[in-house]
């Protein structure tokens, strides 16, 4: 392929090619149209029915053969898509971001060969409204996605809530583009709206052709002896409700029994029936949980519930290996969105014990290792020049995760917090690694603010589509940066969320290398004095649980990156300046926003059987994937 027909990125087909198509039409109207006066051929004038008959219909042939291969060929220059996240990845746990301990010599090898950003920051500290962002290109309370209350996640596979029907994501775009899309691996989105099969917050609703992976996530039920997670406190509440009701109602009945008491049989009956329900709202929906959440699905029909982990990585790789080789030959988007490093961890044979940290450096040593496969897939098969390569992490690693085993969740490098923390830079700042060989520069860093949104309007500009106007876009295209056409971000300001309230702003003045963050609130951390939620594991966002900051605290990460100084009139010049114009940014900011249904609200996360994705007859839903009856995708 010729360099200029690589620089062709957001055309059908080539100039050159207009122009021959144009040059012949007029050719083949003159001949059509002529006569044979002498030796003036080009005169409109009588028909030649020969030539009009016959060289006219090979002719329009010829053209549309022509056009067709050109489109052809044009489809050819319009890259492919390689998108691969982790989960719950820190950015201090990659080698190419500082850690000398973790072996991830592909992930680096990525870096080395590519762009590398320092300060690629997620949209959310939390796996649903972060991927929610991601897919639209826009802050995930705009899409019903931002949480009023301690549930900030899509909690019950059978629940109503998630990304709405109405979004467009840049999946849906790409596929009226022509590409074949496909996603493997964790969703966390949404299923069901209001049948059992609507499939209404489904990927296959979204834009993607194939869905092979966890509609929901891995979590600690999806693994035996690791806890519970889930509502873990009302769980406890139901448990101990149904044993009250159960003993009052039999020490009752022997007292009664007795004749020591005279109590009426509807109080019993009462108490029999508070202590049944209590007992089957604590068991039904979370003793089984396991069959509930983690299933395994290939496009709308489950094929294994619950999941066997022990075999899900290499069902993975060779699913995301697969759609590649199928679509080869045609623009393609893939979405590998793994399952690692999520809690609870799990390894295969290969890679257990053999990092430096324990399971949690098992596990990202083994992501390294599935990054390293679909390198060498797209290289394989000679794809590697028109194929644009995405490594990230949907946010920061889980600080407050671990047990007498040890640490379990990640390392967010120097940056404070982590996960659920809003806006604090360890739950947010991720890896952001690209690479396109020949049209990326290898090596290139930049230390720009930029969000895991600006991958929807990247995508679709590359890909010749057209950016909807009906709604807000938060993401900018980061080509004219990757490539060193402009050396400064697009984003001036950007705006950090925890649940539905705005807990800090970002700004990054025009004249200046600052990066100032204003914190409008945090969590309070526990116990006092800690680095983060470790009482309750993870931190909340509503009142109760924040302190609200009057000024806010204001820091500058181009200095202090770690968050750890909080300036002020005394110590940055342009602090009032500063506060001044996060005000402005906030006012400009919120009149953007149109109220929407809310996705994460109890009447849309509490599980609800009629929703319930399942293999058989349901309750009795059980399967396993090599006796599932769905089939290969042809």
């Amino acid at each position: 392929m010729s360099g200029f027909g690589k620089c062709k990125m957001r055309t059908p087909y080539h100039i050159t090619d207009d122009l021959l198509l144009f040059s012949m039409y007029l050719y083949s109207f003159g001949r059509c149209f002529s006569c044979h006066r002498g030796d003036q051929m080009f005169t409109l004038g009588s028909w030649n029915p020969l030539w009009s008959q016959r060289s006219c219909m090979l002719m329009a042939l010829l053209m549309i053969s022509l056009r067709e291969e050109a489109a052809v060929s044009g489809n050819e220059t319009r890259p492919n898509f390689v998108l691969m996240m982790v989960d719950d990845l820190g950015i201090g746990d990659v080698g190419c971001y500082g850690n000398h301990t973790i072996r991830t010599p592909n992930i680096d090898r990525l870096a080395q060969d590519g762009v590398k950003l320092t300060q690629h920051i997620a949209a959310a500290p939390l796996c649903t409204p972060s991927r929610a962002a991601f897919m639209t290109g826009r802050y995930a309370l705009r899409s019903g996605l931002g949480s009023t209350g301690r549930v900030q996640v899509v909690l019950f596979l059978a629940g109503s809530g998630g990304l709405p029907p109405s979004e467009i994501t840049f999946a849906k775009l790409l596929q009226r583009q022509g590409y074949s899309t496909g996603i493997v691996g964790k969703w966390h989105l949404g299923v069901n709206c209001e049948r059992r099969n609507d499939h209404c917050h489904h990927p296959n609703q979204h834009g993607f052709d194939y869905f092979y992976g966890l509609p929901f996530t891995n979590f600690n039920d999806c693994k035996p002896d690791e806890g519970k997670d889930v509502l873990a406190d009302l769980q406890e509440a139901l448990w101990d409700l149904s044993v009250l009701a159960g003993l009052a109602m039999a020490t009752l009945v022997g007292l009664r029994a007795r004749g020591l008491l005279e109590i009426s049989l509807k109080v019993i009956a009462l108490l029999s029936a508070l202590s049944l329900l209590g007992l089957t709202a604590w068991y039904v929906p979370f003793e089984l949980l396991a069959t509930w959440n983690c299933i395994i699905m290939r496009n709308q029909e489950v094929i294994e519930q619950p999941t066997v982990l022990g075999t899900l990585t290499q069902r993975l790789m060779g699913e995301a290996e697969r759609f590649v080789e199928r679509n080869q030959h045609k623009p393609f988007l893939l979405f590998l969105s793994l399952a690692h490093v999520h809690t609870p961890l799990f390894v295969s044979k290969g890679f257990a014990g053999k990092s430096k940290h324990g399971l949690y450096g098992d596990n990202v040593e083994e992501v390294d290792w599935m990054i390293g496969r679909m390198v060498d897939v797209v290289e394989r098969l000679g794809l590697a020049e028109n194929t644009l390569m995405y490594f990230t992490s949907d946010h920061g690693g889980h600080i407050e995760d671990a047990d007498a085993r040890g640490q379990k969740g990640g390392w967010n490098g120097v940056y404070r917090g982590g996960k659920a923390m809003g806006g604090w830079e360890g739950g947010i700042r991720v890896p952001g690694v690209f690479r396109w060989t020949g049209q990326l520069p290898a090596g290139r860093v930049i230390d720009e603010p930029t969000s895991l949104m600006d991958l929807y309007p990247t995508l679709v500009t590359l890909a010749g589509g057209e950016l909807p106007q009906d709604r807000v876009l938060d993401g900018h295209d980061l080509m004219p940066l990757l490539q060193g056409r402009v050396e400064r971000s697009k984003h001036e300001f950007m705006f950090h969320y925890c649940g539905m309230y705005l807990n800090a702003v970002r700004w990054h003045p025009p004249d200046s290398d600052a990066v100032f963050k204003a914190h409008l609130f945090t969590p309070n951390f526990s116990p006092e004095g800690a680095g983060g939620c470790y009482d309750t594991k993870i931190c909340m966002c509503h009142e109760g649980f924040v302190t609200h900051h009057h000024p806010p605290l204001l820091f500058d990460l181009a200095r202090d990156p770690s968050e750890s100084t909080a300036l002020s009139a005394d110590t940055e010049p342009r602090y009032a300046e500063a506060l001044r114009r996060v005000a402005e940014a906030v006012e400009a900011h919120r009149k953007t926003l149109t109220p929407v249904p809310d996705q994460l609200s109890w009447a849309n996360i509490l599980w609800k059987p009629w929703l319930q994705p399942c293999c058989g007859t349901f309750p009795f839903c059980s399967c396993s994937e090599a006796t599932a009856t769905a089939g290969q995708p042809a």
